[in-house]
Parts: C-alpha cells; structure tokens; sequence
C-alpha cells in the first residue's frame, strides 16, 4: 500500500492541478477549494488515487475531479448529509455517494456549500465517536461555532 502524500506536498500538487487547468475548470476547482478551506481551519488537503484532490477531517469529506465538461465534488457520506439547499445532482441513487457537477457558467452558492462541509464533518465525528472502543475516548474534535 502507498504511504499518504504529506499535506504540504498534497496542497503542492493541488496548486499544480489547477494551474494545469487553463481554464473554467481551473477556476471552479480553485473557488470550490477556496471555499471548502474557509468552512473550518482542521480540515486536511490530501492527493489520492492518482490524482485527485480530497478534503478531509476526522474522514473523508470530498473529491474533487476536473472532467472534459464539468468538475465533480463527490462527497464520501454525501446520502446521509442534509441538503436542505440541494447542492447535490449527481449520484443520487447511491447508497453512500452524493455529487454536485458543476458546469461553465454555474454559480456556487458559497454559504450553501460551507454548511454542506460542515455538515460532513459533523458526520465524521459522529462516525468516529461511534467506532472508538468501550472504555476508551476517541481524538475528537470539538466542533467549533461556524
């Protein structure tokens, strides 16, 4: 199994991603990462499977692919999120999975997707809180007002 990518070079990789995408794609990518960032200061940049960029706390929290026509904010736990703004239009049949596509031109509704993050890493620590053995406290962090 391959070692994680250390987060400063994670965050490296996802500047180059970006960079490479000359266009609206590169944009979108960077704006939705910007905004993800802002939703809480733990949250963690990561570089997996080859090439994409992944947000994460206490879990994972999103994906983010660039495609030929749009990009693609795939959230790990995204079926058992609120969406009371419904961000999500992409893998809604899914048991797990939750995606918002995001094409030229789309406007991102930025206070919609904070709560959305927020909401997954509410989500993580819950999940996590459960799994941690009888007797013992789970590393959890507090969450902070938002």
């Amino acid at each position: 199994m391959k070692s994680p990518v250390p987060a400063e070079s994670a965050s490296a990789l996802i500047d180059a991603k970006i960079k490479e995408l000359a266009d609206w794609r590169g944009k979108t990518l960077a704006k939705v990462r910007e905004i993800i960032l802002e939703a809480d200061p733990e949250i963690v940049e990561e570089w997996k499977w080859m090439g994409s960029p992944v947000w994460s706390r206490d879990g994972m929290i999103a994906v983010g692919n660039a495609h030929k026509d749009k990009v693609k904010l795939t959230f790990s736990h995204g079926a058992s999120l609120p969406d009371p703004d419904k961000l999500f239009n992409a893998g809604l049949g899914g048991n797990a999975w939750r995606a918002i596509d995001l094409f030229e031109g789309d406007k991102i509704d930025a206070r919609a997707l904070k709560n959305l993050v927020r909401a997954a890493i509410d989500y993580n620590e819950i999940k996590l809180k459960r799994k941690a053995p009888a007797g013992t406290r789970a590393k959890v962090h507090k969450s902070k007002k938002r």
